[in-house]
C-alpha cells in the first residue's frame, strides 16, 4: 500500500484525529506519527508506553497495543506496558522512574484509552504533550509524555469504570491493530527500528 511521506504542515493543529474504520487510516496515522519521529533528534531514544490493564476491556488498548509491537523482533524497540506486563495506575510512577534511570533525556509517546461523546467512539487522536491518565475516571496521576495516542473506546460521562469494563473487545482489538501497525511502520521509515538477524539453528 503506497501513502505520502511529506512532512505535514507546520501550520496544521497540534492535535490531529482519525476514524479507525477510514480504509487509510493505518496509512494516515503512519504519515502523522513519521512527522514526529523523524523530528526526534537521532541520540534521544523514541520510549513507548502503553497505559492500561487487561482487567477493564476498554481500558487494555495500550496493552494490546504493547503486545502487539512486542510481537515483531526488531532492535531499538523501547516499549513499556503489554498485557503479560501492563502500565497501569499501581505502578506508573515506578515505570516513570524506571525509565528516567534507563534512558537519556528520552522522547516519551504515551499511548492511552479514553471516553468521549458517542460521535467520537472509535476515533484515534494525536496530539502534543502529555497524556494524562485516569482522568475519565476521575484518578490523579502523573501525566507523561512528550506526545500522545490515544483511543476513544467508549461514552464517557457516566459510571466509566461500568462503561470501560463493558466496552466491546471488538472495536479495542482493530483500534489496537491499526495504531501498532501505524507505530511500527513509523518508526521503520524514521529508521528508529531494525530488524534483527534471526539466529541459525544447528
Amino acid at each position: 500500500m503506497k501513502f505520502s511521506l511529506g512532512i505535514v504542515n507546520k501550520s496544521e493543529p497540534a492535535s490531529y484525529r482519525l476514524d479507525h474504520s477510514d480504509p487509510k487510516a493505518v496509512d494516515q496515522l503512519t504519515q502523522r506519527l513519521y512527522h514526529y519521529f523523524i523530528q526526534v533528534p537521532s541520540h534521544k531514544p523514541i520510549v513507548i508506553v502503553c497505559i492500561g490493564t487487561d482487567r477493564s476491556t476498554g481500558d487494555a488498548l495500550g496493552p494490546l497495543i504493547g503486545s502487539h509491537l512486542r510481537k515483531h523482533h526488531y532492535s531499538g524497540l523501547h516499549l513499556f506496558g503489554t498485557l503479560d506486563e501492563p502500565v497501569h495506575a499501581m505502578n506508573l510512577n515506578d515505570t516513570i522512574a524506571q525509565i528516567e534511570q534507563l534512558y537519556d533525556s528520552p522522547y516519551i509517546v504515551a499511548i492511552d484509552a479514553c471516553l468521549g461523546q458517542a460521535s467520537s467512539v472509535g476515533c484515534i487522536t494525536v496530539a502534543d504533550g502529555p497524556v494524562k491518565p485516569g482522568a475519565g475516571v476521575q484518578k490523579e496521576l502523573s501525566p507523561l509524555g512528550d506526545m500522545h495516542i490515544t483511543g476513544i473506546v467508549n461514552v464517557g460521562g457516566f459510571m466509566e469504570y461500568f462503561v470501560l469494563q463493558n466496552t466491546r473487545l471488538s472495536i479495542v482489538m482493530r483500534m489496537s491493530e491499526v495504531i501498532s501497525r501505524s507505530i511500527f511502520r513509523a518508526l521503520l521509515l524514521a529508521r528508529r527500528i531494525t530488524a534483527e538477524p534471526i539466529p541459525n539453528i544447528d
